[in-house]
């Protein structure tokens, strides 16, 4: 057999591996956006117990290893509270890496936030709209065009990181690679499967760019 035709019988292995790649990217970092909205505004807040929080949080998620949380999340917190054991692979690092992403996220959404000029802060609450008003209806809106950037970096970020999975033997590209190059003793599956993340982060790329392109506030 030939080197183009294992690397053709590979392919549909690591397309199954991809999907999972893919899928888990884009659920952690919706998650992450979402985690991040909140940690932000928290954050920014006049109270000062929930800055600490928010802080802390983010501090914690920002300077531990991501391979860490994992680990922690997975083998480490089921012996503590065995109730929390997650027994799906996939939950556990999507819960992982959205938790991590979160704390990412929280910094970009404070900067896009704090980027839009603080005269419309104080005409809103003139008007009478509170903190948490002004941010939902009138900030964040607005700084949503200036996330742009940031997401698609994040993205691109936690599809890489993603590859960590293969250590809890979640099937995505690089335990599927591993597995090929376990069993056939060919470790010539490394190279399409570089190359499949290469599209994969190609075509995602050419997605937020056009998108940064279309509605960013930055030239």
């Amino acid at each position: 057999m030939t080197a183009l035709q294992k690397i053709i019988g590979w392919i549909p292995a690591l397309l199954d591996g991809a999907k999972i790649t893919i899928l888990l990217t884009l659920t952690s970092v919706a998650a992450g956006i979402v985690i991040g909205l909140f940690l932000s505004l928290g954050k920014m807040s006049k109270d000062k117990f929930l800055k600490k929080i928010c802080g802390a949080y983010i501090f914690f998620f920002r300077g531990t290893p991501l391979l860490m949380q994992l680990y922690f999340l997975y083998f480490g917190l089921p012996k503590i509270f065995p109730v929390l054991t997650l027994r799906n692979k996939f939950l556990a690092a999507f819960i992982a890496f959205g938790l991590n992403s979160g704390a990412y996220m929280a910094e970009y959404i404070r900067a896009a936030i704090q980027s839009i000029d603080k005269g419309q802060k104080e005409a809103s609450h003139a008007l009478g709209f509170n903190y948490w008003q002004t941010m939902g209806l009138i900030i964040v809106p607005q700084s949503i065009r200036r996330l742009i950037p940031a997401i698609g970096n994040e993205f691109i970020m936690v599809l890489k990181d993603a590859s960590l999975v293969s250590l809890i033997a979640l099937e995505d590209i690089t335990k599927v690679t591993r597995s090929i190059a376990s069993s056939s003793g060919n470790e010539l599956v490394y190279v399409p499967a570089m190359i499949l993340y290469l599209i994969i982060t190609a075509v995602f790329s050419v997605v937020f760019n056009r998108t940064e392109k279309r509605f960013s506030v930055y030239e």
